[in-house]
């Protein structure tokens, strides 16, 4: 029997080889076999971790939130609206760490709308993100940066959709949506809530 120290470093290489396929190919393209191939292993050693395909997605969604939550975030010098546009520009795809990052999340939407048990951990997800956009909103309007006769949770829930929508359209079409692009349609979105015109 393989000793402990050993088994928990091959469990490493196999989470970081499925990092790999997920940001190569998403979850779309997350098999065994692609797995294995990245490792330069069996599909028989996979097995022993990964009785089946279902049980590898599931690992492979750990994965990812682990990425997610360790990743580089971006700075805010201070509350309200600057915290507010720190976080949306870290879910933008500006480097090609986060358009692999992005890559995967996006395709993990088929996966979660055909099964009721990850369906409802993405669920949880996107509370917890408006969640916390929503804090950085009512922040901004206790400063007087945003207006405040709006429902802060309808303004998180616009500059959650205004973010993901630019992620879709920069995956299909990178040569168009460039980094300085992006972040100039973010300003310029939260210019126009600042204004109201984005409410």
């Amino acid at each position: 029997m393989p000793a402990r120290g050993d088994h928990d470093a091959r469990r490493a290489d196999v989470s970081a080889a499925v990092w790999r396929v997920l940001a190569a190919r998403g979850f779309g393209g997350l098999t065994l076999r692609a797995v294995a191939a990245e490792m330069d292993a069996t599909t028989g050693l996979l097995t022993h971790y990964f009785p089946n395909k279902q049980t590898l997605v599931r690992h492979a969604l750990k994965v990812a939130e682990e990425h997610s939550e360790t990743r580089a975030r971006w700075a805010a010098e201070e509350p309200g609206l600057a915290a507010l546009r720190a976080a949306l520009l870290d879910v933008l795809p500006l480097t090609p760490e986060a358009v692999a990052m992005s890559r995967v999340w996006v395709s993990f939407w088929d996966a979660a709308l055909g099964d009721a048990d990850l369906g409802a951990s993405q669920t949880g997800r996107y509370e917890r993100w408006r969640g916390r956009l929503r804090g950085h909103v009512e922040a901004a309007q206790d400063r007087g940066e945003l207006p405040a006769d709006v429902d802060p949770e309808e303004l998180a829930t616009t500059a959650a959709a205004f973010a993901h929508g630019l992620v879709v359209q920069v995956l299909f079409d990178q040569d168009r949506f460039p980094s300085a692009r992006q972040v100039r349609l973010l300003d310029d979105f939260l210019t126009g809530l600042r204004t109201g015109r984005s409410a």
